[in-house]
This record gives C-alpha cells, structure tokens and sequence, in this order.
C-alpha cells in the first residue's frame, strides 16, 4: 500500500473510533494496533479527545501497537495536556514495561489528580518494588493514599513497613485497612506491635486484618489481647478471631465437669 493510501486508511479507521457501534470500534481498534507506529501521532491526538470513551479506544490502539511505543508514551506523560498525560500512563501500566517506572513516580505529583490516580494505577499494574519509594511519598497525598497503600500491599516489600506503620496508625481508616492487611503480607515483624494495638482500632475490618496479619506473623504474644476480640460487637471479628487463636496454637481450657 503507498503512503498515501495508509494514510487514507488511518484516517478511515480513525473515524470508525467515533462510531457508536462497539464491535466496529473493537475492530477499529485491533486493525490501527496492527497499522503500527504510524497510526501514533493521530492516536496521541485523539488521548486528548473531549469524549472518554474516543480517549480509552486510542489508548487501547496504542497499547495494542507494542513495547515500541513505550518511549513515546513515556513522553506524552509530559504533555501539555492533562487527558493525554493521564492516557499515557493508563498505556504504560497495560504494557507494563519496566522502563516506565521512574517516569510514572514521577507523574505521582503531576498537577492533575486524574494523571497521579493513573500513574498510581499503572505502577500497580507493573508491580516492580523499584516504585516502593514514590508510592510511600504517595501516602501522605490524602486523595492518593487509599490507592498508595493497595499497591504497597500488593507489591509487598519491606521498605514499605515504616511507612505502612504510620498508615495504621493514622486516622485515615482505609489505610488503615489496607496497611494492617499489608503488615501481614510483608511478613516483617516490626508490624506485630502495631497490629497488637489496631486490636483496639474503632473500624472492624482494621480489627479483623489486623487479627489475620498477627496468624501471618506468628505472633503468639498476641494471643492475650486477641481472647478480648472473641466476644467482639462483629460476629466477622469474633469468627476470624477463633480461627487466628487456633492457628497460634490457643486452645480453650477445659471445663471442669464438677463444677
């Protein structure tokens, strides 16, 4: 095909993006993944695009080109425009390449809420523990911490432990959910103490976590505070409660028959 007759079935495959039958966007979409490199400055155009669900169908054409454009993603994350930004990093999280981290804890502090939500979501996706530092910092952001702290969690590294412990002990109660459930799966004991005082935490959940990451942690010197918890005011609390208990090796005394 001559470069102008690519050219023509950009454009041509373009329109069908704003098209509003789903199955000839999905087709649109696979067919300009498949055209490759050159499809992309048109597709970067249309990231910016006042109706989400062009911007979405763009960046899933772009994500569908390849590893080829990581590097022009990573410098849309400096765009002007903050739809563009937010596009770029939703990208780099699906082609979840290595070489984006560095840029995406960057774009954690982009002016743009939506941007830092994406970024915090794309460093999810990747998973690699390089992005700990950043996602600690994110933290203390009060509109990302509840997502910092989910990805902390899931990508478990000890860094994050100090930080998690001040997470728990916070008065954020979602980080305080996803931190005592974190502590646990870290595994790093510097947690037991914390978890032992988040027995006595206001939310049940933060109870019941906190319960299951002292299991996971071994601790049997939190078998004295948890005996308080089985006749907590949440059945969930109390049956998680019994199931920790026995899984630290406690087991009711007893009853005297004489009595």
């Amino acid at each position: 095909m001559t470069e102008q007759g690519e050219s023509d079935r950009i454009e041509q495959l373009i329109r069908a993006l704003h098209d509003e039958n789903e199955a000839l966007r999905e087709h649109a979409i696979a067919s300009l993944g498949q055209t490759g490199p050159q499809a992309l400055p048109r597709l970067i155009d249309l990231m910016a695009d006042e109706d989400v669900v062009i911007r979405e169908a763009a960046t899933s054409a772009v994500v569908r080109i390849g590893p080829s454009v990581v590097d022009p993603m990573i410098d849309a994350l400096q765009d002007d425009s903050w739809a563009i930004r937010e596009q770029a990093a939703s990208a780099l999280g699906k082609l979840r390449d290595k070489r984006a981290v560095d840029p995406l804890v960057r774009a954690i502090k982009d002016r743009d809420g939506a941007v830092r939500t994406a970024a915090v979501w794309a460093l999810e996706r990747i998973g690699d523990p390089q992005a700990v530092p950043g996602l600690i910092e994110a933290l203390m952001d009060s509109a990302l911490r509840e997502d910092a702290a989910r990805v902390l969690k899931k990508i478990g590294d000890v860094r994050a432990v100090e930080a998690l412990i001040d997470g728990l002990l916070g008065s954020n109660w979602m980080v305080r959910r996803h931190a005592a459930e974190a502590l646990g799966r870290i595994g790093d004991r510097r947690g037991v103490s914390p978890l032992i005082d988040s027995l006595k935490d206001e939310d049940w959940l933060v109870r019941r976590n906190a319960a299951e990451s002292l299991a996971r942690l071994g601790a049997k010197e939190a078998i004295q505070p948890l005996l308080t918890l089985r006749e907590d005011e949440n059945t969930m609390v109390q049956e998680t409660v019994e199931a920790v208990l026995a899984s630290l090796g406690w087991t009711p005394e007893p009853q005297n028959s004489n009595q």
